[in-house]
């Protein structure tokens, strides 16, 4: 390990905790910027699933943030001790040891129904209730120690107390550099068959070489998958493929029936799964054939279905799965560089039982290169008083933004990207996420945390067919981005005592539905602030907010009762009057319409350019004869912006034409979207190009 790259990850990480806890005086809340920072990285590499902050400390207890598994059955608890200091100080076990214990102590008296001493309206309270109200569905409990120092902490073994196994992490400065310089990827997982199983796994291999892997195939038992996601859970899916793993639909409900009613026809019924390694130690068993003895960086990119109910029906529902036998593909990759690009590709592949919508939206994406290179290039405009024009940093891939500021080679340099690429200007997937989902009114999705939220984004997005952003949406994305964080900032002002993200999230999307999303967002972009009008109306909003989310029908749990579409349905029922300063700084709906890309291709789900009902463009397309006859000013003037939208990327795809004519082609789409007329010169330039389209398509056909 570097030890000048572990001090500047160090450094950086320390800024970016102290530029976020800058508005707050309380210890805590620096507390909870560091939990929180912590965190996604862990989720970014797949470390967890998800999280949510929930900071709660008395005497003996203490706890800082927890995840529950979809199906309820996982329940990961956090706990931070943070100091504030870099270099990173040493810390003691002795530090290590009683931060676990009072997590524990929190659990212990959750599950015993010991927390009467909660506020009621507290999300501790919520947390503590949660985990009485699942107590008997958990099974796996992992204790998180996360911490700014240093510590040389043992394994700590796992605790069976009653129905639960409860194992112990650690993580500190270190483990998160070794996590950040390795690419965010999960740390790898190394099981010893010899030594955890009793004796290698036999295993065929393929009979040809090739430069980029190597197969095998074998048979595992039930209770070696079991014992294998009973130790690393979520762990050993490919991070992209684990959305849910709950007994839900016929092909799970089929195989928990086959390992019930039939264990002995399992191999038989079942697919099988497909798995992936970086490396494996292979060895001969006399008079037979190859075994493997140690698998390292393991992970089942297929199969996890297959796998989560193999453990749940063991676990769950306490059946013995000795007699079930699973088969098993094994790729090994020869280039650990390959792991991104392939690994990907082998799920959507072999996925053929249930169908992975992320795995085909990740960071290597069109849609997230193309947002990275307008954050590169697009500058936003100076904030009032200051000379300064900045960037908003799109961290594609986390620990983007560390990388290229440490590529700088002078400490001027440095400071210099810095001023120009602001730490509060930088944003990732999971904050545009937030940013979209919060204003086009899905508040609830958004409270089902940042990796949830996110899934479900890309699966909307991806509906509505392809999608190129260009730089008058990043600048409404930005501005969404400025109105989010600015929200956040005001209710954590305003000290509501809780369920902050919340608060924001349901504050934003009320107000997009009351202005029917007509808030000047290109004056937000222009000035890069709020107006005192607009920051007055959220101060007022977030109170009808708290009061709504806070007194759920029936004594609900709050933090649930926000993730409900119900709660979001009765919150529109609330009477809101708009002051009249705001309503004057309101955008018309023509407005709203030319900006609003997705509204514009809800106009036309089929994707189709050329359609029954566009008679001219069919002649245009199968009668070259009749070009003369085209009324091509009426046509184009009819012309529907996504129709334009369709005719402007098949004009990219041709690779034909100059950017001048791409852009003539975008400017008429926006004009349409605005219900503009296009100018005569404009329209027989256009015409010009659907002729030389409608030629280029006639003579690929023959």
């Amino acid at each position: 390990m570097s030890d000048q790259g572990f001090e500047q990850f160090s450094e950086s990480f320390h800024q970016d905790i102290i530029f976020d806890s800058r508005d707050a005086d309380a210890e805590t809340f620096t507390e909870d910027k560091f939990t929180e920072l912590m965190l996604e990285y862990m989720a970014d590499a797949g470390e967890i699933d998800d999280r949510e902050i929930c900071s709660h400390q008395a005497r003996g207890i203490k706890v800082n943030g927890y995840a529950f598994s979809s199906d309820n059955e996982n329940l990961d608890l956090f706990v931070s001790h943070y100091q504030g200091e870099s270099p990173p100080a040493k810390v003691a076990k002795k530090d290590i040891l009683t931060q676990l214990r009072r997590l524990r102590t929190f659990f212990d008296r959750s599950v015993c129904r010991d927390y009467s001493t909660l506020e009621e309206s507290s999300p501790a309270f919520d947390l503590a209730d949660r985990i009485y109200q699942s107590r008997n569905e958990l099974s796996l409990i992992r204790l998180f120690v996360l911490t700014d120092g240093v510590a040389n902490v043992d394994v700590i073994e796992d605790d069976l107390v009653g129905p639960y196994r409860i194992s112990h992490h650690v993580w500190d400065m270190q483990r998160l550099y070794r996590l950040w310089s390795s690419g965010s990827r999960p740390e790898p997982i190394e099981i010893n068959f010899v030594d955890e199983f009793g004796g290698p796994i036999p295993c065929l291999p393929m009979p040809d070489e090739n430069p980029v892997y190597s197969s095998y195939l074998c048979i595992l038992s039930g209770d070696v998958l079991a014992d294998m996601y009973g130790k690393f859970g979520p762990r050993l899916l490919e991070r992209n493929v684990r959305a849910y793993l709950q007994m839900r639909g016929g092909v799970n409900k089929g195989i928990r029936n086959t390992i019930i009613n039939d264990p002995h026809m399992f191999l038989a019924y079942n697919n099988g799964i497909s798995t992936t390694a970086e490396d494996i130690d292979l060895i001969d068993i006399p008079g037979e054939t190859l075994a493997i003895s140690c698998i390292r960086d393991f992970q089942i990119v297929n199969g996890g279905q297959t796998t989560a109910s193999i453990y749940h029906t063991r676990a769950k529902d306490k059946r013995d799965v000795s007699e079930v036998y699973v088969q098993v593909k094994l790729t090994v990759l020869k280039n650990p560089d390959d792991v991104d690009t392939i690994v990907p590709k082998i799920s959507e592949c072999a996925n053929s039982q249930n169908k992975i919508n992320a795995a085909d939206f990740t960071s290597n994406d069109p849609f997230h290169i193309r947002i990275q290179k307008l954050s590169r290039s697009l500058w936003a405009p100076a904030k009032k008083g200051s000379q300064q024009e900045t960037h908003w940093y799109y961290e594609r891939v986390r620990g983007q933004y560390q990388d290229d500021k440490g590529r700088e080679k002078t400490p001027k340099q440095r400071r210099i990207f810095g001023e120009k690429n602001p730490t509060g200007q930088r944003f990732t997937k999971t904050d545009l996420a937030k940013f979209e989902n919060s204003w086009d009114q899905f508040p609830y999705i958004v409270s089902l945390g940042a990796e949830k939220n996110y899934r479900e984004f890309i699966d909307r997005y991806k509906k509505h067919g392809e999608f190129y952003p260009d730089a008058d949406y990043f600048g409404l994305l930005i501005a969404k981005a400025i109105l989010f964080r600015r929200t956040d900032k005001i209710v954590q002002s305003l000290k509501y005592g809780g369920y902050k993200a919340n608060i924001v999230t349901y504050t934003i999307a009320l107000l997009s539905r009351h202005t029917n999303q007509r808030i000047n967002l290109e004056d937000i972009w222009k000035k890069q602030e709020l107006s005192p009008a607009l920051e007055e109306t959220i101060i007022d909003l977030s109170r009808i907010v708290h009061a709504h989310i806070t007194n759920p029908p029936g004594g609900k749990n709050i933090t649930e009762w926000c993730k409900k579409e119900d709660c979001w349905e009765s919150l529109l029922k609330e009477k809101i009057d708009l002051p009249g300063v705001l309503k004057a700084e309101l955008v018309d709906d023509d407005t709203v319409l030319a900006r609003d890309f997705r509204a514009i291709v809800k106009l036309n789900e089929t994707g189709a350019l050329y359609s029954e009902q566009e008679p001219i463009v069919a002649a245009v397309c199968e009668n070259p004869t009749r070009e003369e006859s085209i009324d091509y000013e009426d046509f184009i003037r009819n012309l529907t912006p996504q129709k334009w939208l369709k005719i402007i990327r098949n004009a990219a795809e041709a690779e034909i034409f100059s950017e001048e004519e791409l852009a003539l082609l975008r400017r008429m789409q926006k004009m349409s979207g605005r219900r503009m007329n296009p100018k005569k010169e404009q329209i027989l330039q256009a015409g010009k190009i659907l002729q030389t389209m409608a030629e280029n398509t006639r003579t690929e056909e023959a």
